[in-house]
């Protein structure tokens, strides 16, 4: 996008001796092509929802379009509504981190201080989908991914004190959708961060924040993962993926790159970005946890899997 913006203002110094009217007219053109090739919606800027929170996270959206996100030292969840109305969902949350909102309308939440994945119905009501694996206690669960399917797949890093670990790393698992195997699928990262997949269930992103490289697989039918690639030569806090393939990873801007690993846009925040959604009655707003606030700004393009 700098290279395209750099090239426009080129090619305008150039003909400013051929006469105002086709400065002018080239000057169109070429913001017209980049403004087109732009995730973002034409004149859109990033807006500021709410603030005055300790670290947000896990922002999520369900079937209507209105998004769940995570407070994480305050312990709660949170909703910001259609009408624009902030409400708490869930007191004590278990220290969640990443969210999803599964086909039931459920809240799926990785608990990072309960170390447990945990499902909340509308009721509020709360069942423990996994706390463990081989009888050892997870490490500090942080983001999440549903299949077509219905799998989940988490990731299990650790940050902070490393005393009281009992797994012998810092992995990637995958809880069957019923809910009955619960597999290890990656254990080769430094520390597994952001997890997205692609809507027909044949691709997974995963980030190895501490490693500082995002990496593709594809899912094979049992769940577990195979042809590793090398997809961005940057790690990832949370990420989305829209109906065009993009993958949207969170550093200290939110990175777009195309499905081909190409970066393609940077979208600049008040605040360093931790996660990221796709949201709003249409889909098309992307809503932005960045430290002490919830953001968004309007989109050219929808989310994955809306149409």
């Amino acid at each position: 996008m700098a290279l395209l913006l750099a090239a426009a203002a080129a090619t305008v110094g150039q003909e400013q001796t051929t006469g105002g009217r086709k400065k002018e007219r080239t000057a169109s053109v070429k913001k017209s092509v980049a403004e087109k090739r732009s995730v973002v919606a034409p004149g859109a800027k990033v807006e500021k929802l709410a603030g005055d929170f300790q670290f947000t996270e896990g922002p999520a959206s369900d079937a209507r379009g209105n998004i769940y996100f995570s407070d994480i030292p305050n312990n709660r969840i949170h909703k910001w509504s259609l009408d624009g109305k902030l409400s708490t969902f869930r007191e004590n949350s278990g220290g969640s981190n990443g969210l999803f909102v599964d086909k039931k309308g459920s809240i799926l939440a990785c608990e990072g201080n309960g170390r447990r994945l945990v499902s909340i119905d509308s009721a509020g009501s709360v069942t423990v989908l996994a706390d463990k694996y081989e009888d050892k206690r997870f490490n500090s669960l942080n983001d999440l991914w549903i299949d077509p399917n219905g799998g989940i797949y988490f990731t299990d890093p650790r940050y902070g004190p490393r005393n009281d670990l009992e797994q012998d790393g810092e992995h990637v698992y995958y809880l069957s959708p019923d809910r009955k195997k619960l597999i290890r699928v990656i254990n080769d990262m430094v520390r597994p961060n952001g997890i997205i997949g692609t809507p027909d269930g044949k691709l997974l992103y995963v980030a190895d924040h501490g490693g500082g490289k995002t990496y593709v697989y594809t899912i094979n039918k049992d769940g577990t993962l195979s042809n590793k690639k090398l997809f961005a030569p940057e790690g990832s806090d949370g990420m989305t993926i829209d109906n065009k393939g993009n993958i949207y990873l969170t550093t200290k801007v939110v990175a777009v790159y195309s499905s081909k690993g190409e970066k393609i846009e940077t979208i600049e925040v008040p605040e360093e970005p931790a996660n990221v959604c796709f949201g709003g009655k249409d889909k098309r707003t992307l809503f932005i946890t960045a430290r002490t606030s919830l953001y968004s700004v309007r989109m050219r393009i929808k989310g994955a899997g809306s149409g």
